[in-house]
Formats: structure tokens, C-alpha cells, sequence
């Protein structure tokens, strides 16, 4: 397994409550009371020993595997962007390890190392592009590594080919005459042309238009199929749910689930408590139960959800397929549903009579 977390906590001093507490030391030293400093821990203060310290992971354990697409969701401030700064070795552990192939990311060799193995993509990532041409930009990293040009040229030329922009066509514009979503690609090729093993991404498609976004998303999983083990911070629960193998939900620092798609979005409850919820075909899909429609309990995308409303509203399309016909209307008649739901927000799941969702 490619990276480990082993009981992972990591805390700062806020710079804040830094001040108050040297105006509080300092009022007490003048009455002659001396306090301590925190204490130190690995060469590094023990914040948690400190009343200024903030704590942004608590005890994260879990493990990825090689070529495994792993979806990080949680609300804002609950510890995701710290998470994946720790599996480059951005970021050290106050407590706990973190391993990449084994060797520990506090040894400067090993954190040295993993930054040509795993590829960190910031949100809005297209706010670092600087160079004059695209080429160039995509060229920086591997240019840094010190490798030949020919190799430089081969890296650029293969990164640009990943994210679909054609290097004859684009390679000598500025970065700044592209459209947003070609810029990202651009500053996506870059991390590419490193080479890494494992893409963490930071809200990869946050800002993009609906067409661009699909697009990106479409590229990402492409990138994935293709061999490479991808981590994903998403505030979409439809994207992790359509993409990840498992899904970790951060709250508040601590690890809240940790499983498949399936597992973690059954317990849309306790999901919802923390800001968050399920994929929006599970939600209708929960709602129409309660209304009374006939559907399975299992993790619901939009196509799935379709065909068993085909069957639940006409019962007889089975049959007639299992005879060589077709679920095709009966899939019309539940993709119309989902889409014609009426103005107010109700679905009529039978005999006409009216149920609210509120997907």
C-alpha cells in the first residue's frame, strides 16, 4: 500500500491566541509567576500541551492502495486540505507517522523522495501558472529534476496529450490567452510531466462551468483507469460516489467514516448531522420508498435509479425484456419523472397521488 496514516494528529498555534497568552504571560511574570513553555516533542513544540494550540487532525488512521481511487469529503474546516499536505510531506505529523512505500515522510530523504512519486494539485490551481508560453510552464518541474531536453520535450509533450490540449496548437500561446478551464489544464500537465504515481487533488473542478467541469471529470477518471492511484477532495458527494473505490468523511479534525461508496452514504442520518449528505439520486431514491415506490436498498447513481423506476412503475418491462423486448419505456416514463418533477417540488410515484422531495 502506496501511503499510511498511523494515528495521525497534527495542531498549530493559533497566532491569535498567541498574543493573549504572551500578554497573559507577561502580566503574570510582572507578578512573579512563571510559566512553563510547551513542552518539545520530536525536535518540535507539543502544541497539544499548549492552550494555544488548534488542532486540525485527530488520530487519522487508514490506509491507500496501489491504483485505488479514494474520495476525502467533509464540511469546510474539518481537516481535508491539512490531510492531503501530509502525503507529500508539505506537512509533518505532531503526532503519529505517515508512510509512503513504507519509509516514514518525517525522514527528510523519504519526503524528499515521495515529491517526484505523488503529484499535489491545489484548488484553483491555474493561479500559479507564471511562464510566457504553455510549453514552458509544463516544462518547469521536470526541467528542475535536471533531465535531458529530449526527456523535458517527452514529458511536456505526453502531459499535454493526458489533459487534451494539442502542444502544436497551444504550446507557444501564454498560459493567460486560454480559457479558465484550459488553464487548469495547463497547470494540471504540470504536475503530469513529474511523473507521479499517486494525483492528490484539492477540489479539482471547483469553479468550472457544468460542460468543463464534466469534462475535467471525465479526464480524472480516464488518468485513473490509466494506472494511476488518485486521491480526490470533493464537496460533491455525486462525484465521489460516481468515481471513488472508498471514501474517508473528515469532521472536525477526527476521521467520521471510512469505507465504500455504498457503506458511507447508507448512513445519510448521521451524514447530514455534520453538514454534509448523500448523493442526490440516493436522496430521491430514499424519498420515493417512503412514498411508497418498490426500489432496492444500493448505492443509486442517475442511470441506475432510472432503470429500477422503469420497473417499479411497470412492472411488466422486465418480463417483456426477459422475452426479448425492451425496459426502454419504461425507462422514459422514470427518467421523466426525475426530470419533470413538479414546480413545487413533488414526484407523483403512482395513481397520480403526490409525494415531496426536496432533492
Amino acid at each position: 500500500m502506496p501511503i499510511a496514516f498511523e494515528g495521525v494528529s497534527y495542531s498549530y498555534a493559533d497566532p491569535a491566541r498567541q498574543e493573549k497568552r504572551k500578554s497573559r504571560v507577561k502580566r503574570r511574570r510582572e507578578a512573579g509567576v512563571i510559566e512553563n513553555p510547551p513542552s518539545l516533542e520530536h525536535g518540535k513544540p507539543a502544541w497539544g500541551a499548549d492552550p494555544d494550540a488548534v488542532w486540525a487532525l485527530r488520530d487519522i488512521t487508514f490506509a491507500l492502495d496501489d491504483g485505488e481511487f479514494l474520495g476525502i469529503a467533509g464540511h469546510t474546516g474539518s481537516g481535508k486540505s491539512t490531510l492531503i499536505q501530509h502525503m507529500n510531506g508539505l506537512v509533518h505529523p505532531t503526532r503519529g507517522r505517515v508512510l509512503l512505500d513504507g519509509q516514514d515522510l518525517a525522514d527528510k530523504r523519504a519526503a524528499q523522495a515521495c515529491r517526484g512519486k505523488v503529484g499535489l494539485v491545489f484548488q484553483y490551481p491555474e493561479y500559479q501558472l507564471f511562464a510566457a508560453t504553455v510549453r514552458e510552464d509544463v516544462a518547469f518541474g521536470p526541467r528542475n529534476l535536471g533531465l535531458p531536453a529530449d526527456e523535458v520535450d517527452r514529458r511536456v509533450e505526453a502531459a499535454l496529450e493526458s489533459v487534451r490540449l494539442d502542444i502544436v496548437e497551444l504550446g507557444d500561446k501564454s498560459p493567460f490567452e486560454l480559457s479558465g478551464g484550459q488553464q487548469r489544464r495547463v497547470a494540471f500537465a504540470g504536475v503530469l510531466a513529474m511523473e507521479p504515481r499517486i494525483l492528490v487533488l484539492d477540489e479539482p473542478v471547483a469553479g468550472l462551468d457544468p460542460v468543463a467541469r464534466e469534462e475535467f471529470l471525465d479526464l480524472i477518471a480516464q488518468l485513473h483507469a490509466g494506472g494511476l492511484t488518485v486521491v480526490m477532495v470533493s464537496h460533491s458527494m455525486d462525484d465521489l460516489a460516481r468515481l471513488s473505490d472508498r471514501v474517508l468523511v473528515l469532521n472536525e479534525g477526527r476521521q467520521f467514516a471510512f469505507g465504500s461508496p455504498t457503506e458511507v452514504f447508507a448512513h445519510g442520518d448521521e451524514l447530514r448531522a455534520i453538514g454534509l449528505d448523500v448523493p442526490a439520486p440516493q436522496k430521491l431514491a430514499c424519498e420515493l420508498r417512503e412514498a411508497g415506490v418498490n426500489l432496492p436498498q444500493k448505492l443509486y447513481n442517475t442511470q441506475a435509479l432510472a432503470t429500477d423506476l422503469a420497473a417499479a412503475f411497470n412492472p411488466q418491462a422486465e418480463t417483456d425484456a426477459g422475452k426479448g423486448g425492451s425496459v426502454r419505456s419504461g425507462e422514459a416514463k422514470a427518467a421523466q419523472l426525475l426530470s419533470e418533477a413538479a414546480p413545487d417540488g413533488t414526484a407523483r410515484p403512482a395513481g397520480g397521488r403526490s409525494e415531496r422531495h426536496h432533492a
